[in-house]
């Protein structure tokens, strides 16, 4: 019986996604592939354990009775860099790492690294404390996959060290490392094999940064400036003032709670930055509360609230301020953080010390005998 065209034309595309879906497969790295075709021994050992342990990384390793460790790290590959560091405390500053690439021309690159800052003035090729042996190290670009091959003999068996892993699609440029665009770090159980489920939350602490700097740190001094110099611009600055006040104590609440899960899943020891955390987001909520209980402006306590919400709405964005600042340095943050929050808060001061003389000027003239001029406020 005969085959229909269209049935003809449906089983050649099948046929043919097949085909494609096969060829990307055999590019794509496996735990069952065959390292004997493109990496020499002893890199190539069946021996080996395999596990994948992060997005497309794959980590093939042995250890054997003198606790030397033969370790394959492969992952997809198109430019740039990828890297495994050791690390004792899980974090980069500190570590020593192995880090392979293919150049411009096809050369292929493996060299050790000492990871000793976060600039590249830190960062020191051929040399770390990771203790290589004679066994020639190995970078093998097949298919679609970066392989870095290399041994490294340590003074007691590894357990569950902590690993960085990590890469960039910039290539390096006279040995020196462009920043990466991913990591994580993770505990890895070298004796059975296995990762152990301890990411360390970067995107987290990347979320509690940007948040909490942003609502707590930008958001309520802009909106304390503006209920200090923009009282003749009624009413105005109030909805100005009410608005960011909102948004800063809203999406400052929200970095709090990133904190909050944050310290839960590192438990770190930051008492002074989590003190003063605690402190601004206290003093946040007291104002939110305040907001929703003034008296009157007629009412005889409305002074003392008055004096209540003006100073600590002064404190709080003082105390944010501060916590901003350390928490940048904690973090362990690159330097761009720094400079945006460095000039943010230079502008603010030069803003206010301008803003504030011309209030004193303005106040100064107004109280002058026989000089009209509509007071400003202070009242809200």
């Amino acid at each position: 019986m005969a085959i229909p065209r269209q049935a003809h034309g449906a089983l050649s595309m099948v046929f043919a996604m097949f085909v494609a879906t096969v060829a990307v497969e055999a590019q794509m790295d496996a735990c069952g592939a065959d390292l004997r075709a493109f990496l020499p021994s002893p890199f190539s050992s069946s021996r080996l354990h395999c596990a994948p342990v992060w997005n497309n990384f794959i980590l093939r390793h042995w250890q054997n009775q003198d606790n030397i460790i033969s370790i394959i790290l492969s992952a997809t590959y198109t430019s740039g860099w990828v890297g495994i560091g050791f690390s004792n405390d899980g974090k980069m500053v500190g570590s020593s790492a192995m880090i392979g690439w293919i150049d411009n021309h096809g050369r292929a690159y493996i060299k050790q690294y000492y990871l000793g800052g976060q600039t590249s003035s830190g960062v020191k090729v051929d040399r770390g404390n990771l203790l290589t042996t004679d066994t020639p190290p190995a970078v093998v670009l097949y298919g679609d996959n970066i392989y870095l091959a290399f041994q490294v003999n340590f003074s007691v068996q590894l357990a569950q060290p902590n690993i960085i892993l990590a890469s960039s699609a910039i290539t390096p440029n006279t040995f020196h490392l462009a920043e990466h665009d991913d990591k994580t770090t993770l505990s890895f159980d070298f004796s059975s094999g296995d990762p152990v489920s301890t990411y360390y939350p970067y995107q987290l602490k990347r979320n509690h940064g940007a948040l909490a700097m942003f609502g707590w740190g930008i958001l309520l001094p802009l909106g304390a400036i503006v209920a200090r110099y923009l009282r003749h611009k009624d009413p105005l600055w109030y909805y100005l003032h009410v608005l960011l006040q909102f948004l800063g104590y809203i999406i400052g609440l929200a970095g709090a709670v990133a904190g909050t899960a944050l310290y839960n899943r590192i438990h770190s020891n930051f008492t002074m930055h989590r003190g003063l955390g605690i402190s601004v987001l206290a003093l946040g909520s007291l104002q939110v509360i305040a907001f929703f209980l003034h008296p009157n402006l007629d009412s005889k306590t409305r002074k003392y609230w008055n004096r209540y919400h003006h100073w600590s709405g002064r404190l709080c964005p003082f105390l944010a301020a501060v916590n901003v600042a350390l928490g940048i340095e904690i973090g362990g943050a690159n330097m761009s953080w720094k400079v945006i929050y460095g000039a943010f808060i230079s502008v603010v001061l030069i803003t206010v010390t301008f803003l504030e003389i011309m209030l004193w000027n303005r106040l100064a003239k107004a109280s002058t005998p026989g000089f009209q001029m509509s007071t400003c406020s202070f009242e809200s």
